[in-house]
């Protein structure tokens, strides 16, 4: 079973008439056991202002399709080894703690709607050049649209 780590991009999309159709699916996927959700702490802390309607998306989901991922020391230390080696700015630090986490658990893809910080060809490679120099194994990163199938 395919283990995909959803950002928090991902939960806003399923509210997004841009992104709903792919989100949809995907989290489709996910409540029918298809898929192992990777759910962060990051993610977490970062719902905690979202609105209810995207908190409640989460309910939905059958906590045996969740697997859930703390923030770790070795995380934080990827994370910033990404901002000193200027794949992104400070400002990114959350963006860069869960491609680290997602990273450091091997997850199958990092699922995301974050173009600029995230799902951006310039920031995967510059990600996966760090992770490679650190021994760690490259992580795909996608949207939803690119990893759903029709």
């Amino acid at each position: 079973m395919e283990r995909i780590y959803i950002d928090t991009s991902v939960f806003g999309g399923y509210f997004e008439p841009e992104f709903e159709l792919w989100t949809k699916l995907l989290f489709d996927n996910i409540i029918k056991g298809q898929v192992k959700m990777l759910y962060s702490q990051m993610t977490e802390i970062e719902l905690e202002n979202a609105p209810q309607k995207v908190k409640d998306l989460f309910l939905k989901i059958p906590n045996k399709n969740i697997e859930f991922l703390s923030i770790t020391e070795q995380a934080t230390n990827l994370a910033d080894k990404y901002i000193s080696e200027n794949v992104v700015g400070k400002t990114s630090r959350p963006d860069c703690i869960h491609i680290a986490i997602a990273t450091l658990n091997y997850a199958d893809i990092l699922a995301s709607w974050n173009f600029k910080h995230i799902v951006n060809v310039t920031r995967i490679r510059g990600y996966n050049g760090i992770n490679y120099m650190a021994g760690h194994k490259f992580l795909e990163i996608r949207t939803p649209r690119e990893i759903i199938e029709i």
